[in-house]
């Protein structure tokens, strides 16, 4: 097997011969990175490849892509594949398709070849490394053939990028085994999902249904088998693990960390999951080595985040700060079964909620690691971010009314349309928010400022009458409170504009206002400090969405770490995917600040 040692001492020309085949038919990828010796570590290596795949021309970066032979092609037919490329498509069974398979392969060929001009190119060995099914192949070519030529040329050549690291661990004979333990975990889990969704082969799991409390189970004997000191379920259905640092004394200062498991409907399967599972795995590390910390570790699987199958959102976590509201539990679901019941069903004790309020006394601390949701860290091919701050936000619904009138005879100025002027605020939000100069990645106070409007009807519209009404929403964020609410005043401001300009009525209502929760700087440090310990840049990011962590940032210090995910790092879709060997680096980053605290 190959070495870092020998790699790092071989000469220039010896370098390209080493890494022949990782990078199909392209040593110049390899002559390049060879100048930036030495490589630390093997996800030092990867980025470094990767990195001078990012600067080469357009004209380079094609040349890579149509190096690459088409799956199923004539180059499988004639056996004149490389041998890296034989033993991949072998692996995905592309050899042994059926006669109606490969037509169909040979179409899509045919079909985005004429489209996009270059073969289309999947890591065939899947995110997993063992081989994607021919089903999955067929799927995933038919649905990319749709992708605009630009996104496409970018997704094959992070796909090279898969194919090269999946290369490399073969050459360097490493296995990703921690990341596979997460993603073997997260799979597992994912066979749990509520009825109606389950059937159809969609994950959902809602508040205290019969998958949600199968899951809960699960985690609970997954802790158990980990080592976990102390497993159980508490009064609002958190799954809560505690592993106990040297002397085995309780009464310790303890790391809390963890994320949710509930999910939306017909979403992913590492969402909130990812942040469990992970510090699970560095639990089963300590406890398979015989090891304690000076502190304790504290892993919540919280029961509720994403407010699916009730309105009280942050229910899990809120609860750990005493702000679970008696109020809830009156709130029905869609089939009239109030929380009370839902708890009761569930054998959970509600008189029990206020003692889960936490002592921060009692804690160094919060972090939390969760799946990106966004496309940053896929489009600049890095596994880590660092966050600095959770975005605040406000939200509103709004209506504005004009008045209804005949498109064929009512002049366009005379005319008071509300989809006009809900159109015209749409723009003006986007004109807004992309006004703030965005500094994310460069240091700790990325401004990232977001508007969108992600609901909108005419009620009662009609295709020959101008609108009367629009219905509309409004989503306001920011990574400080101050730019959240700056945002706020000059859109509700610009509205009103646009309301009295057009002669027509605006009511607006704020439904949620959430503060922003930065990291705290030493927190924030020490993710930096593990991203750096593997070998990467640290590329510091805000967050958009909400997490668990904005909660516990009332309590105690918190901070995050990202983790990218695939198909450009879509997420609350069943698209939503990571490698085990990003898996695995989120893992070791874990272990590093839990080693260095």
């Amino acid at each position: 097997m190959l070495t870092l040692d020998e790699l790092n001492l071989a000469s220039a020309a010896d370098v390209v011969r080493l890494l022949d085949g990782t990078y199909e038919h392209s040593p110049w990828v390899a002559e390049r990175a060879a100048a930036q010796r030495p490589f630390a570590t093997l996800a030092r290596l990867q980025h470094v490849l990767a990195s001078v795949v990012r600067q080469a021309s357009r004209d380079e970066q094609l040349a890579l892509i149509r190096a690459h032979p088409e799956l199923a092609g004539k180059a499988m037919v004639a056996k004149s594949l490389t041998a890296e490329s034989t033993n991949e498509q072998g692996r995905a069974g592309l050899t042994d398709c059926t006669p109606e398979e490969f037509a169909r392969l040979q179409q899509l060929n045919v079909d985005y070849n004429a489209r996009f001009g270059w073969p289309f190119i999947l890591a065939v060995r899947g995110p997993r490394g063992n081989g994607l099914t021919r089903a999955e192949i067929i799927a995933t070519f038919a649905r990319r053939l749709q992708h605009h030529p630009d996104f496409e040329f970018a997704e094959c050549l992070r796909h090279i990028h898969r194919i090269a690291q999946i290369r490399l661990n073969d050459k360097f004979g490493f296995v990703p085994a921690l990341g596979e333990q997460v993603w073997d975990w997260a799979e597992a889990l994912a066979v749990h999902s509520d009825p109606g969704f389950k059937e159809q082969g969609q994950l959902t799991v809602t508040y205290l249904t019969d998958a949600h409390r199968a899951c809960a189970a699960q985690l609970m004997a997954w802790m158990n088998d980990c080592g976990f000191d102390e497993v159980r379920l508490d009064a609002v259905g958190n799954v809560v693990g505690v592993y106990h640092g040297t002397g085995m004394d309780p009464s310790n200062k303890r790391l809390l960390t963890g994320s949710h498991y509930d999910t939306v409907r017909n979403g992913g399967q590492y969402d909130g999951r990812l942040g469990i599972l992970v510090p699970m795995v560095c639990v089963r590390e300590l406890h398979r080595a015989g090891r304690r910390l000076p502190f304790g570790i504290e892993v919540v699987g919280f029961s509720e985040e994403e407010g699916q199958r009730y309105k009280a959102t942050f229910l899990g976590s809120g609860a750990l700060l005493g702000q679970f509201d008696p109020a809830w539990l009156a709130q029905t679901d869609a089939d009239g079964v109030t929380m009370q019941q839902a708890m009761q069903h569930a054998g959970l004790d509600v008189a029990g909620i206020p003692a889960l309020k936490r002592d921060p006394a009692h804690y160094l601390g919060f972090v939390e690691v969760h799946i990106e949701q966004g496309p940053v860290l896929n489009a600049l091919d890095l596994p880590l971010g660092v966050v600095t701050s959770i975005n605040g936000g406000r939200r509103f619904v709004g209506e504005i009314t004009g008045m209804a009138s005949h498109a064929g005879t009512t002049p366009m100025g005379q005319r008071r349309d509300a989809a006009a002027a809900v159109a015209e605020l749409i723009l003006y939000v986007e004109q807004r928010a992309s006004a703030v100069p965005d500094t994310v990645g460069k240091d700790g106070n990325g401004a990232a400022t977001v508007g969108t409007v992600g609901l909108l009807e005419v009620p009662g519209g009609s295709i020959n009458v101008v609108p009367g009404r629009c219905r509309f929403s409004l989503d306001l964020r920011a990574t400080t409170d101050p730019l959240r609410d700056a945002l706020v005043d000059d859109v509700l401001a610009q509205a009103q504009r646009i309301a009295t300009r057009r002669g027509v009525t605006l009511t607006l209502e704020e439904t949620m206002r959430a503060a922003a929760a930065p990291s705290h700087p030493a927190w924030q440090q020490r993710w930096s400090d593990a991203v750096q310990a593997l070998g990467l840049p640290v590329f510091t990011m805000p967050s958009g969405a909400g997490h668990d962590a904005m909660k516990l940032h009332e309590l105690m210090p918190q901070a995050m770490l990202f983790m990218r995910g695939l198909n450009a790092g879509i997420s609350h879709n069943p698209l939503e995917a990571i490698t085990t060997d990003d898996a695995d680096l989120c893992v070791r980053a874990f272990q590093h600040l839990i080693e260095h605290l």
